[in-house]
């Protein structure tokens, strides 16, 4: 019995190791003892010898520019950095796609703010991104509302073990609940007996209360500072909603996160015993009778919507033999523009892909220009909202220019201006951190890998790839909404440093030698998929 357990311990072992190895994300090194591809008659080599630092740095001064005042989606900036890159495409007589009439694909999109937000209990007044915070984009508008009741729930959980909801009143009524799952004690989890919770996250907490009925969830975070930095800026900038959404109702009760001064305010003198003889009662029954405060809650909240365009650009080479089959090169042109009289430029992010994206462009130009065109057909596409959830380039996948079906691969750039601190530690700089290539084709990763060694030389890591990344990166760039249609996806980055997202990230600080080194890269690759005699084969799956 002994062996057979140590036989299953073993063989669980071996499951796991390759479930979380299932993806690359090792560094590998260019092979230095064979040199690099520079025949010029070698037309990938001949149009990639055409990107060059210095023109990238002329247009990202531009595209990075005071006048462009942070490019956020819908702002002025932003329609300027578009008309900025649709006269270059002019410029070099470059085709928009066809069945369009400009370069510009337009996309509505919903600027939710809040206009007022007012909350009180009793005679004390509280302040919104201080005593609490609600995102305008979740909830409805909630004007001159009152309640002389606050119901404590607990949890707000509904299930065999654990019936919050048992005998309680609440439609239309304003309950208060805890964030998380009930603890045994510091790593058990009440509900499963384990160190893993039974899933009741808050977006299906709400779900519950939305089908009880309830008109005001109010909850209480473990840590509302954390909760407050980390939601903040949903109601600092803009919620941005694709399509018109414009006073339409969002289909749930109104959220508002509360600091433990306002349960306070709820709770008032000796409250705290009726919570008290709930949890005894939970503890006992798994379920409690109602806790019930009476309180004056007063309640103003109004939203401010506006309907706005947004606009994806695309530029369109058609191939020769397999016209009808596309490799897509992308990057987003938008940032997250200004705060008050404060430019935040966004030169590396991403301003960095967009300068790269242009000069790929020119050299596309030239190359139909004297008659060489790839075998498949190409898109250049500059995405919008990107800051914004990835909107511009979501909408594209589900209103897309060319057919899914004959998309061969989308080619991601964001961010490939910088070193990180890793690669600066190291005095490295001909590095670029590569995500998705080997999750639905392993054509492309090892056509990424040979296109590296036969003209770029770059150090590859693979480091974001790994499936249980915690920052997430394969899902935070436009390539991700590609790879959701099963489109093989690769994502080139340098990396984060100190000046993204800040007013710093300005185009002095960018490394345009190195901007020059992996455009060259993007451009070799981009060739070898429009060219090659068969299409990547997808072998993966999106996960």
């Amino acid at each position: 019995m002994q062996i057979l357990k140590l036989i299953m311990c073993f063989a669980l072992f071996f499951i796991v190791s390759s479930i979380q190895a299932q993806y690359i994300s090792n560094v590998t090194k260019p092979d230095l003892s064979t040199p690099k591809i520079t025949d010029a008659s070698v037309l990938s080599v001949k149009y990639a010898n055409t990107i060059l630092e210095s023109e990238m740095n002329k247009h990202l001064h531009i595209i990075a520019s005071d006048k462009m005042g942070g490019r956020e989606t819908g702002f002025e900036g932003n329609v300027l950095a578009a008309e900025y890159i649709k006269e270059q495409l002019k410029k070099w007589d470059v085709k928009p796609p066809k069945g369009m009439t400009d370069y510009f694909q337009p996309i509505a999109l919903t600027y939710t703010s809040w206009d007022k937000t007012v909350l009180s209990i009793g005679d004390q007044t509280f302040r919104n991104l201080w005593d609490f915070i609600s995102i305008p984009k979740d909830n409805n508008d909630l004007p001159s509302f009152t309640a002389d009741e606050v119901q404590f729930l607990g949890y707000g959980i509904d299930q065999k073990n654990q019936k919050d909801y048992k005998k309680k009143k609440v439609k239309n009524k304003v309950i208060l609940i805890n964030e998380g799952e009930p603890m045994l004690n510091d790593s058990i989890y009440k509900l499963t007996g384990t160190t893993k919770p039974a899933g009741w996250t808050l977006e299906k907490k709400i779900a519950l209360a939305q089908k009880k009925g309830v008109k005001l969830v109010l909850v209480l975070p473990s840590d509302f500072k954390a909760t407050l930095n980390e939601k903040r800026r949903y109601v600092l900038s803009p919620n941005v909603t694709l399509d018109n959404v414009v006073g339409k109702k969002v289909n749930s009760p109104n959220v508002i996160y509360v600091s433990s001064n306002i349960a306070k305010a709820i709770i008032g003198e000796g409250g705290e015993e009726k919570i008290q003889t709930a949890r005894d009662q939970m503890a006992k029954k798994g379920k409690f009778g109602p806790v019930i405060y009476a309180t004056s809650l007063k309640a103003d909240f109004t939203k401010k919507q506006l309907l706005i365009e947004g606009r994806n650009i695309a530029a369109y080479f058609e191939g020769k033999s397999k016209k009808d089959e596309y490799v897509i090169i992308s990057a987003h042109y938008d940032h997250i523009g200004q705060r008050g009289d404060v430019i935040y430029y966004g030169a590396d992010d991403n301003g960095s892909g967009t300068t790269t994206l242009l000069e790929i462009t020119e050299a596309l130009a030239l190359a139909k220009k004297e008659g060489n065109a790839p075998e498949r057909s190409i898109l250049v596409i500059w995405m919008t909202g990107e800051e914004k959830g990835l909107l511009g380039s979501e909408y594209y996948s589900e209103h897309p220019i060319v057919p899914i079906s004959q998309t061969v691969a989308d080619i991601n750039i964001d961010m490939v201006g910088r070193q990180d601190d890793k690669y600066a530690a190291q005095k490295e700089k001909s590095y670029i951190y590569v995500i998705g290539s080997d999750r639905l084709s392993t054509d492309l990763h090892k056509i990424n890998e040979k296109v590296n060694n036969d003209f770029s030389k770059l150090v590859m890591d693979y480091t974001y790839n790994d499936e249980n990344d915690p920052n997430r990166y394969y899902f935070r760039s436009d390539h991700y909404n590609f790879a959701k249609k099963d489109i093989p996806s690769i994502f080139f980055f340098s990396g984060v440093h100190a000046d993204y997202h800040q007013p710093t990230d300005t185009p002095d600080k960018i490394m345009y030698d190195k901007m020059e080194v992996i455009g060259r890269h993007a451009f070799h690759l981009l060739w070898e998929l429009a060219s090659r005699p068969e299409r990547i084969r997808v072998d993966g799956e999106i996960k």
